[in-house]
Order: C-alpha cells, then structure tokens, then sequence
C-alpha cells in the first residue's frame, strides 16, 4: 500500500454526514438551528453566571465551565461541517485536521470528568446540605476543575501527537463528521492493534468511570428524594434527575460507543450519527435541561439584560416564554 506524505501542506477530505445524508438541505438547516442555540444559550450562561455575584457559588461556576467547554466544542466541530457543505469544498489540511482533533479531546475529555464532578455537588447538596461548603468550598471546586482540564489536556497531547507520525494511505478520506482518532485509524497503513488497547483504555478512564460515578450519585441522591414528604418536591426533584440522566445517557452513550466499543461495530454511516449527538445535540440541551429551567438562572437573566442591555427588555419577555413552553 503507498503511503500519503502526512505533511503540513498535505490535507484530508472530509466527507461529512451533510454529503451521505437522503436530505441535507434540511439537515444543513438542522445543524445550524442547533449551532445558533447552543451559542446563545450557553453564551448568555457564561454571561450572566460571570457578571451576577449571586451565581459566584460552586453549583453555578461548575455549569459555567460546562458551558464554555459546550461553546467551544460546537464551535470547532460545526462551522466547519456546514462550510464543507455549503462551498462544496471538503479538504481540510493536515495541520487543521490535528488542531480539530487536538482541541475535541481537550474539550471533549474536560466534560466527561466535569459532568461526573457536577453530579458529585448535586449528591452533596441533597444528601449532605449541612456540609456542602465544606465538601465543596471554593478552593476544593477550583482545584476538582483544574485537574479535569489537566488530565484532559496530558490526554489531549498524547494522542495528537501520536497520531500525526503514523503513514496514512493514499486516499485521504476521512468519511465522518470530524477528524477523530477512529475514523482516522482506519486511514492509516500499519498495524494499530496496540494502540487502539490504549485508546480503549482512555475511554474506560474518561467515560465509564466517570458515568459508574454519575450513576451512584444519581442514585443516593434518588433515595433521598423518595424519603421527601412532599409529593411536589418530590416530583420535581425526580424530574430534574430524570431529565439530567437523560442527557447523560446520550453524551455518554454515543462517545462510549465511539471509543470503547470495537471497531467491528463501527459504520461511517452510524459514526457520524453517532459524533453529531455529543458534539452538537448535547451542548445545545444541557443550558435548557441543566440551567436554563433555574430560577436563580432566570432571575439573573432577568437583572444582568435589564441593567446592561436594556434594549433588549421585551427580546428577553419573548426569550422567557419560549423557555416556559419548554416546560
């Protein structure tokens, strides 16, 4: 097999889900709706958790990490899908395609150890609200926020550069939504059996560790909230639970199954399905599902826009009860 000279002036095409799909007009339109809500849900949570002193508490710095980490990690997987679509120009260079791949571990590493940190603070403040500031005072938060960045960014490396020293073959074509460590494997032209057990291993460590951790916690914090008196606070406490597990499962479900299950069950065609749930479904649900429901949050809303921006007083009244039928 001859190998393609993997150089900087060298590039991949990126044939997307837009190109394989029965409909990608509409799917294109999709894609943008998402994109343009998860940058203004997320953008307008990283405004107002920074400008309201009443949100400077741990429960609400850990979503504003969640939501820069959701910003960016859209932001370096879509644009550049609907570009390819839209200029019917799928090439992508050599060293573009490392950065995306560099920076989707990063980002991608950071939320899954992140998500498990913020289902530990919800265990404390139900299960343990006498101690919550202990447990999580602000150096304790900082220093959990700190390492998951760390360890995701030393993971992050590792890969990369791994990655960009193995000869691919000639063709070049990456048949999947972004360049990932997966569908770029399956271009290279040596045996990457050993390698692929240490991606296994990276998966195990950042996924199914953090997800058995999400799951006790979730689970005390049901057992607690079954012992509530009140059948209203009862409800909706299950109903928060659920509809946080319900966007657990998904993030997850589908890196889990990009990077722990083997590549016999893998398909272009269910990969790129697969990659579009944690990189643009999720960022665009977790602001509605974790904060955007909050009263803080909306009350918040309510006094950063009106004090800061007061032009869009009656944009914010619409904002309020489009959020509202979500209920």
């Amino acid at each position: 097999m001859e190998h393609w000279n993997s150089t900087l002036g060298s590039g991949f095409i990126l044939v997307g889900i837009l190109n394989g799909s029965g409909s990608p007009e509409l799917l294109c339109a999709t894609l943008t709706v998402l994109y343009m809500l998860a940058l203004t849900s997320n953008g307008l949570l990283l405004l107002v958790i920074t400008m309201d002193v009443h949100l400077h508490v741990p429960m609400y710095l850990l979503l504003r990490q969640l939501s820069l980490i959701d910003f960016l990690l859209t932001s370096v997987v879509t644009p550049k899908s609907l570009m390819v679509f839209l200029n019917r120009d799928n090439t992508i260079s050599f060293g573009s395609c490392a950065f995306q791949l560099f920076l989707t571990l990063i980002l991608g590493g950071t939320e899954d150890l992140l998500l498990a940190i913020m289902a530990y603070d919800r265990y404390v403040a139900i299960c343990h609200p006498l101690n919550y500031m202990i447990y999580m005072r602000p150096r304790v938060c900082w220093l959990m926020v700190t390492t998951s960045w760390f360890l995701a960014s030393l993971t992050s490396v590792g890969h990369t550069m791994y990655i960009i020293h193995l000869p691919f073959c000639m063709s070049g074509e990456i048949r999947h939504l972004l360049c990932e460590i997966p569908p770029l494997l399956k271009l290279v032209c040596e045996d990457t059996s050993r390698y692929e057990l240490f991606v296994y291993v990276t998966g195990v460590t950042f996924l199914l560790l953090p997800l058995f951790a999400i799951i006790t916690s979730y689970t005390l914090i049901l057992v607690t909230v079954l012992n509530i008196s009140s059948n209203e606070g009862k409800k909706k406490a299950l109903f928060t639970c659920f509809s946080h597990l319900t966007v657990v499962g998904m993030f997850y479900g589908a890196a889990t199954f990009m990077y722990v299950l083997p590549s016999s069950f893998h398909s272009p065609k269910q990969d790129n399905i697969i990659s579009v749930f944690y990189t643009i479904v999720t960022p665009a649900l977790n602001p509605l599902i974790y904060s955007l429901r909050n009263k803080e949050v909306m009350g918040a809303l309510r006094r950063v826009l009106g004090k800061y921006i007061p032009p869009f007083r009656s944009c914010f009244s619409l904002f309020l009860l489009s959020i509202k039928l979500l209920h």
